[in-house]
């Protein structure tokens, strides 16, 4: 069945959901989002405030996770620190059933704040790689850990709703994408209740606020970060014949790499290859004897991916062959240290909770067959991977008003997107609606008579 005739067979599903008496879902969902407003305005405004004023850069969220911590104990959870280094992993049990993990991710990026926001960032940190530098919440993540506190404050308070276990993961490092894969080596899934599902969402600032984005299938692509050390014979620029120019070779290397997306895989299948970084030499008139690139490389298929990175060594290696390199010193190509394959959402699952969301919010605030417009990573990825056995589902939440959007759209100042130093998102309409959704698709999960298995 193809993804349009899916969605055909959902939408006329979603009709008759729509269509049945709704008294009682319409006063708890009243209920609910009134409770959500109401600690919004008496406690997680606040709490956002100070996490987007005080960022924190991967692996290094130390402040962030403490807050997390004392956050989910206050809720009831019983809480474990420094989980992948400074991960939290919080369990809140109500009697016997299924297992349901909720992820959001806490760090910062390495931006000096300009949004003109009264609580911007002004705050810097050394990064792990020893260098002092600005941090900015410029994708989101300080909506996502809020939203997870209360989340986590709602589910407490209605436990008379939902019987199980709920898996709060905070989880460090995602901008790296590598905290996930390490909390999954900390024994993430054998230190504590394996999740039967897991579920995660992203504030998303070209995404109107009331909105939700869900589907099934492809939710993220798949990302790595790429180096290549290109060797060469340093000597005087006036005398390039006595040496081997790394800049040359490193330059025919970045155009030989485009031919892996215009000419290896099939122009129906999306990837990319950028080049964001080359580094070499000191002098006008050296010619070095080194040069560094740093790549990254996304697809939307693991076959793809792999063919990719195999066809990325071939070139740089063959091209360092073509300009009489020894094989010694031919150029070198790191993979696998920020790395994560394509998210994918569970059909079933997504199909199961965009009815719960249909029923709550109303089907006019699902948009469920978005194209896809970039070429976005979540290390999500490996928390329901295909060897984990857990079905997962991320979606979106709209953050920004649609007047800004069609201001934007008709000439006006442009929606800041996702790691701009202008990034915005209107934190109240972005929590609130994250936090009734997160709970609505727990307590579908776990409610009376539901579980893994349910239809």
């Amino acid at each position: 069945m193809n993804r349009a005739t899916a969605w055909s067979l959902i939408g006329s599903a979603l009709a008759l959901v729509l269509a049945a008496p709704a008294t009682a879902q319409t006063a708890a969902s009243d209920a609910l989002g009134s409770a959500v407003a109401k600690d919004y305005d008496a406690k997680l405004e606040k709490l956002f405030l100070d996490f987007h004023a005080n960022p924190e850069l991967s692996f290094k969220e130390s402040r962030t996770a403490k807050i997390m911590a004392a956050e989910l104990r206050a809720a009831g959870a019983i809480v474990t620190e420094g989980v992948g280094m400074t991960g939290v992993v919080g369990i809140m049990k109500n009697g016997d059933g299924p297992v349901i993990m909720v992820r959001a991710d806490m760090d910062g990026l390495p931006l000096a704040e300009d949004s003109g926001l009264s609580y911007m960032s002004k705050a810097r940190q050394v990064d792990i790689d020893g260098t002092e530098k600005p941090v900015m919440h410029a994708c989101g993540h300080d909506t996502h850990i809020t939203s997870m506190v209360g989340t986590a404050r709602r589910l407490a308070a209605m436990k008379d709703q939902w019987k199980g276990t709920v898996l709060f993961v905070v989880q460090p490092a995602e901008e790296r994408i590598g905290g996930a894969a390490k909390m999954i080596e900390d024994g993430l899934y054998t230190r504590f209740p394996k999740p039967d599902y897991a579920l995660a969402f992203h504030v998303s600032s070209g995404t109107p606020t009331g909105k939700i984005e869900i589907q099934p299938g492809l939710a993220a692509s798949s990302s790595d970060s790429v180096d290549i050390t290109v060797f060469g014979v340093g000597t005087h620029g006036a005398y390039p014949h006595m040496g081997k120019d790394p800049i040359l070779i490193g330059a025919e290397i970045v155009v030989a790499l485009q031919t892996l997306i215009s000419r290896e895989i099939s122009p129906l299948d999306a990837g990319v290859v950028t080049v964001g970084s080359f580094h070499s030499g000191f002098k006008h008139n050296i010619i070095s004897d080194k040069a560094e690139l740093q790549l990254t490389v996304r697809s939307n298929d693991n076959a793809v991916r792999t063919k990719l990175l195999d066809g990325i060594k071939r070139i740089a290696e063959n091209v360092g062959r073509m300009n009489g390199l020894p094989e010694d010193k031919l150029p070198k190509v790191r993979v696998g240290f920020e790395s994560t394959p394509v998210t994918v959402n569970d059909k079933p699952l997504t199909e199961r909770i965009t009815k719960t969301f249909a029923r709550r919010f109303g089907a006019d605030a699902l948009l469920t067959n978005e194209a896809q417009t970039g070429m976005g990573a979540e290390d999500f990825a490996y928390f329901v991977a295909p060897n984990t056995d857990v079905p997962g589902l991320y979606f979106n939440v709209g953050g920004t008003p649609q007047a800004e959007i069609d201001a934007a759209k008709a000439g006006g100042p442009p929606v800041p997107a996702h790691h701009s130093p202008f990034f915005k998102v209107s934190p109240r309409e972005s929590i609130t609606l994250a936090t009734e959704a997160m709970v609505s698709a727990v307590v579908d999960l776990l409610g009376p008579g539901n579980g893994p298995t349910a239809d």
